[in-house]
């Protein structure tokens, strides 16, 4: 760009700010206005401003890499799908295509075009997870996409600011939940709008009318400084493996990390072959988690945007699990996909030892319920989504967080509001004792979460659930995380993966994994293990090498200090 002199440096990085607050603003609608509680409770979203050639400028901090990352590729697609011709001001642009957008059909896409007195400008994104989408559901029973619900391929929502009712009409009756999927569309399409409005304003306010000059200052320091980090790493190629669960077999991932002078490339060649079950992961998607991995380890405080993640590249083999190919089912792919940052992270530990974190539970453990009065009795039908998180690795230098969401990053959803969508009770939901692997950093702690269905009710659930076979590794000495388990109340053990019931008058009960440990456990100080059993994290029993964690009883105080 042309020489700059310091006050233009100075307007430059205000309106860069400025920018990042109008995103921000814009996924914040999205989240006061939407239906469903994987959006406004669980943060289940994303929000991006876009140059218009499509390149990610800012991305909002609310949100998750999955979408955020995903979308930075996906706009592209729209920009393919609809020529700028038939782009007209009031537009909204819409999919959930798997392999277009963000990897399954619960995520809706939304790109909305940006004028400025009859000008492109611009165009702004955002996802969100609706609570249905038809076919069997959210879970991993499906043969194929075809079976997992309504495919929607990138079309115009509105067009001139009308909406398309035929879509519409389509949506309310190939969905369980007409109502709510349907105001989530409408809360994407406003997120965008008020996007706009905003960019609108602040180009009026500070006297421009084009992006291309603050685009140009934004990925020239970015891919500057992202290239400065990369240049400091180690030079070489690591590898690494891992085992999870899959559906009814283990599945092997693997991946070798290529640290080169001017960029990052990681291939996933070896990986297991996709599988005939919901778990697969377009790589779309496969690559948004690969490259957080590395952003977190080589640059996490420089922006998120196109710039940054160009210096980040991925293959993997068409046909395996994390390259699946239409029509394979993928309806769960975030169990496979969140798995990635830890097999990646597992590769780049091996070349800056002692830096990074060790594994955690990795994949969410949601739970989708479909809740029914029993047979002859009074009551209603609902679908219930509800986020829950394991324990997060141990990190070199600070303990793992407990039930937090690595690497998604979504929230936890408040018992209160998951009650309020349907007929279940929550009876306990509390940290998990002696889930954490020892090391000295102790590993998160996983959950244990007991459900039923409302007298009169019963209910299935789609189980999508990791770990539970294959417990999250311990680095540099430190000791794995205790594995996950599904269980009724009466002692009966459920599979942590596909459809399954719940009778009346019987509880579910999740135990989510902890995460591993850092470090020689005879390195912990005295004065955190104590600490550890005052709040009820490490029982005696757990302390002398009994990691089950199955009993959930903490101490009184620290029952008050860790219930979620």
């Amino acid at each position: 760009m042309n020489e700059m002199t310091g006050v233009d440096e100075i307007r430059m990085q205000v309106m860069w700010n400025r920018l990042i607050s109008v995103v921000e603003e814009q996924a914040l609608t999205l989240i006061r206005t939407a239906f469903s509680t994987s959006v406004r409770e669980a943060g289940d979203l994303s929000a991006g401003v876009f140059d218009p050639e499509g390149r990610m400028l800012a991305q909002a901090v609310t949100g998750t890499p999955g979408h955020v990352n995903t979308m930075a590729e996906a706009v592209l697609n729209f920009l393919a799908e609809i020529p700028r011709e038939e782009m007209y001001e009031g537009d909204t642009y819409v999919t959930n295509d798997p392999w277009l957008g963000t990897g399954h059909l619960h995520d809706i896409t939304m790109v909305s075009p940006s004028f400025l007195d009859g000008r492109l400008v611009g165009f702004f994104a955002c996802t969100a997870h609706v609570v249905d989408v038809g076919g069997r559901g959210f879970g991993a029973d499906g043969k194929s996409v075809y079976e997992e619900g309504i495919q929607i391929p990138i079309m115009k929502f509105a067009e001139r600011g009308e909406v398309n009712r035929d879509l519409i009409r389509l949506l309310r009756a190939n969905v369980r939940e007409p109502n709510q999927v349907v105001g989530d569309f409408y809360s994407l399409s406003a997120c965008n709008e008020v996007g706009h409005r905003r960019l609108v304003a602040m180009m009026r306010e500070v006297g421009i009318d084009t992006l291309d000059r603050l685009g140009e200052f934004i990925f020239s320091r970015t891919h500057a400084a992202t290239l400065e980090r990369i240049r400091a790493l180690p030079k070489g190629s690591w590898s690494n493996v891992l085992v999870t669960d899959g559906y009814n077999d283990p599945v092997k991932l693997a991946c070798e990390v290529t640290i080169g002078d001017n960029r990052v490339h990681v291939d996933f060649a070896g990986t297991d072959p996709v599988s005939r079950w919901g778990i697969n992961v377009p790589v779309i998607y496969t690559k948004a988690y690969a490259c957080y991995a590395l952003k977190c380890v080589v640059a996490p405080d420089i922006p998120n945007n196109s710039a940054s993640l160009a210096l980040f590249t991925v293959a993997a083999p068409a046909g395996s699990i994390l390259n699946a190919e239409r029509p394979a089912p993928v309806s769960l792919r975030h169990v496979m996909g969140h798995m990635v940052p830890d097999l990646v992270l597992g590769a780049v530990a091996q070349a800056l030892p002692g830096q990074v974190q060790a594994e955690g539970a990795g994949s969410l453990w949601n739970i989708h319920l479909s809740v029914k009065p029993v047979a002859g009795q009074a009551g209603r039908r609902a679908e219930v989504l509800m986020f829950n998180s394991g324990g997060g690795g141990a990190r070199p230098a600070i303990d793992g967080l407990s039930a937090t969401a690595f690497p998604s990053g979504v929230m936890t959803m408040p018992i209160e509001a998951t009650e309020q969508t349907g007929p279940i009770v929550i009876w306990r939901k509390e940290l998990r004792p002696d889930s954490g692997g020892e090391g000295a950093q102790r590993g998160g702690l996983g959950q244990i979460i007991e459900i039923a269905p409302a007298a009169g009710h019963e209910t299935d659930f789609s189980a999508m659930f990791d770990r539970v076979h294959h417990a999250p590794k311990g680095r540099e000495g430190g000791q794995d995380g205790a594995k996950g388990a599904v269980e009724l109340d009466d002692g009966t053990v459920m599979r942590p993966k596909g459809w399954q019931h719940v009778p009346a008058g019987r509880r579910l009960i999740l135990k989510a994994p902890g995460g591993g440990g850092f470090g020689d456990p005879a390195d912990r100080r005295a004065e955190d293990r104590a600490n550890d059993r005052r709040k009820g994290y490490v029982t005696e029993t757990g302390a002398t090498g009994d990691t089950t964690g199955d009993t959930g009883e903490a101490t009184a105080a620290g029952r008050g200090e860790t219930d979620t």
